[in-house]
């Protein structure tokens, strides 16, 4: 097995490969990245078994310019069929430490692999990729198309309220709702929730729920990369596979039912408070300073055009600040995390924040005036 390569073909692919790949494997092979030459094709991949990535790089035949071919770079390949498995990281090092531009020669001798580079050489130990664990997937029956940018501002708007390690383990993911031409995805920690709704421009003809592995939401938002692109999604009850460009992205499904969160919506509320985005994310972050480092907690006085933020702290530290605001509902007082608070309010994209409070306080719905398809809820606290 042998090829030649231009360093910056080879860089991304391997670079978005290796972020999936654990630094502490209880498998060695794990630690390594299979790289496999076949039909004039590179094929690398990445697992820790729960997700995997593989890209797909064009290598030239012998004597013929890449240029030439779709997807490739201008480098000389004379490649030989061939496949084995390098340590992921150092190879990911040696690529990414040559200078730009430089040509990788690769060969594979023995059971080491030959790294050639200008004047720089480097000999590797490898692990033969008959060992490679195959990453099991069931038949993907459902499949839909969207659009990468829109996927990707979907993803922005949910993944900050996913649990990290929570013992209700579906709450360490990120339901993916799809009816028919309509997608929808929630998140919640158990302390906040986020909801965004948006409409598919092909019908699917299906619906379905699925909840997406915390780790493999992380990896495909930062995949997308590329918000023209357009992504093809396969996914059935165990597994998801997502095409993107020369990559593909699978993951292994969270096997559990995501709680009812609708009945949130049946209740009754208070008035609507409505204030300027900005003056509200200014204010929170001056008060929260002197919030309780642990809670965060800052308490709302809320009363007709007047909303008044109190903290304070162990250390006796205190913090207040007054701004005005539409409302024109009784008075109340409630208190929140400033966080929490703060994470929703930034990812609205209007000027003005809509506050809609449950009237038994229970929860705090955060929006945009109008038909806004996405919702921040964040339940209160008590300090």
């Amino acid at each position: 097995m042998k090829f030649i390569i231009n360093r910056e073909e080879i860089l991304l692919p391997l670079q978005q490969i290796v972020s999936v790949i654990e630094k502490r494997q209880t498998m060695p092979i794990l630690s390594n990245v299979l790289m496999v030459i076949e039909d004039d094709q590179l094929v690398l991949t990445g697992t820790d078994l729960e997700i995997q990535i593989i890209a797909k790089i064009n290598i030239a035949k012998d004597g013929v310019y890449a240029e030439n071919l779709p997807g490739a770079g201008s480098a000389i390949a004379t490649a030989t069929p061939g496949s084995i498995t390098v340590p992921a990281r150092k190879f990911l090092d040696i690529c990414r430490l040559l200078p730009n531009g430089a040509e990788i020669k690769f060969e594979l001798v023995d059971d080491k692999v030959k790294i050639a580079s200008s004047r720089s050489r480097f000999s590797l130990s490898c692990l033969p990729a008959d060992n490679y664990p195959e990453f099991a997937e069931s038949e993907l029956e459902n499949h839909l198309f969207i659009n990468a940018g829109k996927f990707k501002k979907a993803l922005d708007k949910t993944v900050f309220c996913m649990a990290n390690q929570d013992v209700r383990y579906y709450l360490n993911g990120l339901l993916l709702n799809v009816s028919n031409s309509k997608l929808k995805l929630v998140a919640s920690d158990g302390h906040r929730l986020s909801i965004y709704e948006d409409n598919l421009d092909h019908a699917t003809g299906f619906e379905a729920r699925i909840i997406l592995p915390r780790k493999g939401v992380l990896e495909l938002s930062r995949l997308l990369d590329d918000p023209e692109a357009e992504l093809k999604v396969e996914f059935s009850s165990n597994n998801i596979r997502v095409f993107i460009k020369n990559l593909i992205f699978s993951a292994k499904l969270v096997d559990s039912k995501y709680p009812d969160f609708g009945k949130v919506f049946q209740q009754e509320f208070f008035n609507q408070i409505h204030i300027q985005k900005q003056i509200l994310k200014e204010a929170l972050t001056r008060v929260a300073i002197l919030a309780n480092e642990k809670f965060k907690g800052v308490t709302f006085d809320i009363s007709p055009d007047s909303l008044k933020m109190s903290t304070h702290n162990p250390e006796h530290d205190e913090a207040e600040e007054e701004l005005v605001i539409e409302y024109t509902g009784e008075p109340l007082t409630i208190a929140f995390n400033a966080q929490y608070l703060l994470d929703a309010v930034s990812n609205l994209d209007s000027e003005l924040a809509v506050l809609t409070i449950a009237s038994n306080a229970s929860s705090c719905f955060i929006d945009e005036p109008g038909d806004c398809g996405y919702k921040f809820i964040v339940m209160p606290m008590r300090l």
